[in-house]
């Protein structure tokens, strides 16, 4: 992750034509996109400082400066706020963790507890990493986060399991959002030394995971839909929601719903029915017995 300011702005500048910033497009291009001379003439800066920031030697620029630089080059607020990171790491814009909050990658009893309350309903704690921390029955039965030798860690689940694209029909979707997440999460802790060697793992194992993270795109990961293949009940099209822990930024509940009345629902149903009795007398509803509902530490990529 050697010089990722660099290699942001690069690709943000390359998706810029001159002539949507009003420049004429003369001259034979070596790159697409803007030049490095004409962000710089576009932001008020000195073609000097620019390639400065660019090679990451820009230390201590202003907020002006990166402002900017972020108009010029048309970032949205995702974007923005992911330069900053890069700009200044150590200075992180995260959240400050409640005081006395337990860290991650410990999973408080009380989210666990409500993780178990959620009956009819798939959920899960996500770390910054990508790993799953502590799930409900029901998400293990439709993810399989308890199958001995599974991964449980999401990147790899997309990137490194070949079964991943008849589990994900949307599987391109999938890794693209899931790569764009670990980037911005990537930004924020650049001193993660397990996050990079996670990163450089499926980076030498997959040209896919390679070409997206080569692609510098930035993203949060809030809302949207998941769809999935289980191999007992089919196809089913969730809703999914993030949930931030106010006692610890760094962990996000991931809640799947599906439309009332829907085959989704049905199938959903079915597949909770099929935990119930898989699970009766082995703990009890709800999985608090089952693997990775205790105090298992998140995997190690080092």
């Amino acid at each position: 992750m050697d010089n990722t300011l660099g290699g942001f702005l690069q690709s943000r500048r390359a998706r810029i034509q001159p002539e949507d910033v009003g420049l004429p497009p003369y001259g034979r291009r070596r790159v697409p996109g803007l030049r490095r001379e004409e962000v710089a003439q576009l932001a008020g800066v000195s073609v000097d400082y620019y390639i400065r920031l660019e090679q990451g030697r820009g230390r201590h620029v202003s907020d002006a400066v990166l402002d900017a630089v972020a108009r010029v080059l048309r970032l949205d607020a995702t974007e923005r706020a992911h330069l900053r990171d890069l700009a200044r790491p150590g200075q992180a814009h995260t959240v400050a963790p409640v005081p006395g909050a337990v860290p991650s990658p410990a999973v408080r009893p009380g989210v666990r507890l409500m993780l178990d309350s959620f009956h009819d309903t798939p959920a899960f704690v996500l770390g910054r990493r990508m790993d799953v921390l502590a799930w409900n029955a029901l998400a293990d039965a439709l993810h399989g986060f308890s199958t001995p030798g599974a991964s449980r860690n999401m990147l790899q689940r997309v990137f490194l399991d070949p079964a991943a694209g008849d589990i994900y029909p949307d599987w391109s979707a999938v890794a693209a959002e899931s790569v764009a997440y670990t980037r911005l999460r990537a930004g924020r802790h650049q001193d993660d030394e397990e996050l990079e060697a996670l990163v450089a793992e499926l980076s030498t194992k997959s040209a896919d995971f390679r070409r997206l993270w080569d692609d510098h795109l930035v993203k949060e990961k809030t809302y949207g839909v998941k769809r999935l293949v289980h191999p007992v009940v089919g196809r089913m099209d969730f809703g999914y929601e993030t949930l931030a822990l106010p006692g610890d930024p760094e962990q996000t509940i991931v809640v799947y719903t599906a439309p009332p009345g829907s085959a989704s629902e049905e199938r959903l149903r079915m597949l909770a029915s099929w935990t119930a009795k898989s699970t009766a007398g082995v703990g009890g509803h709800g999985g608090r017995d089952c693997p990775g509902q205790g105090a298992d530490p998140a995997p190690d990529h080092r």
